[in-house]
């Protein structure tokens, strides 16, 4: 059986989207999800829904409990996460309301679990290829179908926040080859992939950062404007996408079977 989680707002906890809309409440080891969990259908495919900031954007990128969101995804039996994400272009190429199926990340958070595994058993998870190849190829093809403006690859650098980058940093990450830089993809995609899960994020290009000298330096208002106009595309691409996820074997499924000691 498929069931598609997703990891964010952008307008996809539209009700007039979802069928047999309901709000539940899921217990878990590590306490409260961000928000209670959206429930439903689309187009006949079970949808579960978790708002990763909660309600009104109250939680900050460190304290969003993303151990107790992905274990409630697999406690409801969710198989594929796809985790629309806010991000800024550090590419000319990758305009403002750009979207990008990033496949590669590198990781600059601190202070965060990254693990469910912390007591007397180790888990080393393979992330050589973070995320659902199947996944990112499918949303591909679907912006195709849809005319929406996307980019098929790229490497996302996820920083701590929740301040945004000096223009030093957002050069060096430029430096590295990274093409976009959000506060969200780590640890959730390496908790997803020891849960089983296959997991993609939909970065949302919003600004160019601080790096581009023509343009103003990234601010919280200038993200919401392009936030707004991409949720209408993003969730296009998901009510398209869901009813296409096939229960097909994958790595991700299968690669913590190796990780533990």
């Amino acid at each position: 059986m498929v069931k598609i989680g997703i990891i964010g707002g952008s307008g996809v906890d539209d009700p007039k989207i979802i069928q047999e809309f309901k709000r539940i409440k899921v217990h878990t080891p590590y306490g409260a999800t961000s928000d209670l969990v959206i429930t439903g259908k689309v187009h006949d495919a079970d949808v579960a829904i978790i708002p990763r900031h909660g309600d009104s954007h109250r939680l900050n990128p460190t304290n969003v409990n993303y151990r107790a969101n992905i274990w409630a995804m697999k406690e409801l039996g969710v198989t594929h996460i796809i985790a629309p994400t806010a991000c800024g272009s550090l590419k000319e190429g990758i305009k403002p309301g750009d979207l990008v199926f990033i496949d590669q990340f590198i990781d600059r958070t601190t202070k965060r679990q990254q693990t469910f595994y912390e007591g007397a058993e180790v888990c080393h998870i393979s992330m050589a290829d973070p995320f659902c190849g199947k996944l990112r190829k499918l949303l591909a093809e679907t912006a195709r179908e849809l005319k929406i403006p996307f980019h098929d690859k790229g490497t996302i650098v996820t920083i701590e926040g929740p301040r945004f980058s000096t223009r030093a940093e957002s050069n060096l990450f430029r430096g590295w080859g990274c093409d976009v830089i959000n506060m969200t993809t780590v640890p959730e995609a390496v908790l997803a992939r020891e849960a089983g899960i296959c997991y993609q994020p939909v970065a949302m290009s919003t600004d160019y950062d601080c790096w581009h000298e023509t343009e103003e330096p990234v601010t919280i208002g200038q993200i919401l404007k392009v936030m707004r106009n991409n949720a209408d595309s993003v969730k296009k691409i998901l009510v398209s996408v869901i009813p296409k996820i096939k229960d097909w074997d994958c790595s991700c499924k299968t690669a913590i079977n190796s990780a533990r000691l």
